[in-house]
């Protein structure tokens, strides 16, 4: 004889609230490496860092965590992140001085701080996780792929007023996840090899259970009613375990970007935050004004970051449901222009035309390169220029 049936999750009705966010208004987090001053390979001293940076900040309590630095799974890495701010510039400009607090502890410790999608030479497998339950839970769960993790990258926040514009603005960022993919791909370096492609970290992290490309829902209640499941079944713990490349975060009332790849160059980040900032109040606009986002579908979605991990600059994305093509840079140019009137009321069109100069300049995986074949092939000498790319800050 059968038990009591298992509640069905959506009748318990889980109610997710999208808590009170300025529309618009701006978050963002930087993940960054440890790195030894000499040999450029990584190093496990993240917690000497982040007690350091506590023991600086001396208004903090004991177990308090630092506002602005924080723990990773990994102890080669740390993150900061900004507070909420109004502008790119503001957030630019706490991320330059959290970083120097970081600095102050890491210089006398004879390491520098380096920021790509990966490492070029590191081992995965031998690099040492944090000691803490939830990673070490990842790391059992998720076995070779969890310990293949040793990857960067830069996560956008942007508030929305209207819990009603969360999902829709989640599928309106998917449509551009191969532009954000291109501009930021810095990894095509893994143990030691290239791997031919532009962002192997973008492949790689969409092996984590519940990462990769967002679901489309149609409803909010939709959506509540997949979290629910994750969490009757055991696959989450927390909502913050679903790790989509862009998801809702209910609790800060904001659509967080998790496409990019590391990236070494304060400008650049400020780039990424200024192309995010300002798709996102324009999607916001049309919503206002009766307007619906489209919907890309899910065989294309894969696709285009499949293309743009792979080529990066050189990818030809696809722009719609009906199947229109177009290389991602010329496309990156239409979009700098039709968006260049909301940079303005935003404040940002100073670090959106960085994007332009982005695609002039050339990505992160195409330096990496050429950096690499100047010097025989030592990528050593690519880890001592990225980390004086990230000095110039």
């Amino acid at each position: 004889m059968s038990g009591p049936a298992t509640p069905n999750p959506l009748e318990l009705g889980l109610k997710i609230d999208f808590a009170h966010s300025g529309q618009s208004s701006l978050g963002v987090e930087w993940e960054i490496a440890l790195v030894d001053q000499r040999t450029g390979d990584l190093r496990p001293v993240a917690e000497d860092v982040l007690r350091g940076v506590h023991e600086l900040h001396g208004e903090l309590d004991a177990d308090e965590e630092h506002p602005h630095v924080k723990q990773e799974l990994l102890l080669n890495t740390i993150e900061i992140v900004t507070g909420v701010c109004s502008t790119v510039a503001e957030a630019k400009e706490q991320l330059r001085y959290n970083l120097a607090a970081v600095r102050d502890v890491t210089d006398p410790l004879g390491v520098d701080l380096y920021c790509a999608g990966s490492h070029p030479f590191a081992p995965p497998k031998l690099q040492q996780v944090t000691d803490k339950e939830r990673y070490a839970k990842l790391i059992d769960r998720t076995q070779w792929w969890g310990q293949q993790m040793v990857i960067y990258g830069v996560h956008v926040h942007v508030g929305l007023d209207r819990c009603a514009k969360a999902l829709p603005v989640v599928d309106g960022l998917i449509n551009y996840q191969p532009h954000f993919q291109a501009l930021s791909a810095s990894s095509p370096y893994w143990g030691g090899e290239d791997t031919g492609y532009a962002s192997q970290r973008a492949l790689m992290f969409q092996q984590l259970p519940t990462a990769g490309i967002p679901y489309h829902f149609d409803t909010w209640t939709a959506y509540e009613g997949y979290v629910a499941d994750m969490l009757h079944t055991g696959v989450i713990d927390d909502i913050s375990e679903i790790r989509w490349d862009v998801r809702p975060v209910p609790r800060f009332g904001t659509v967080e970007m998790r496409i990019p790849d590391g990236m070494s160059s304060l400008a650049d980040v400020g780039a990424i935050a200024a192309l995010t900032q300002c798709l996102v109040d324009d999607m916001s606009t049309t919503l206002d004004n009766g307007g619906s986002i489209p919907v890309m579908p899910p065989w294309y979605r894969v696709e285009n970051k499949w293309r743009a991990a792979r080529y990066g600059m050189e990818a030809i994305i696809i722009l719609d449901a009906a199947g229109n093509e177009m290389l991602v840079t010329e496309h990156l140019e239409r979009e700098l222009d039709r968006l260049e009137p909301v940079a303005r009321r935003l404040g940002c069109a100073e670090e959106l035309a960085d994007v332009e100069r982005i695609i002039r300049g050339g990505a992160g995986y195409q330096w990496q390169r050429e950096i690499a074949a100047k010097n025989g092939g030592d990528l050593r000498a690519v880890v001592a220029d990225n980390v004086a790319r990230m000095r110039s800050v």
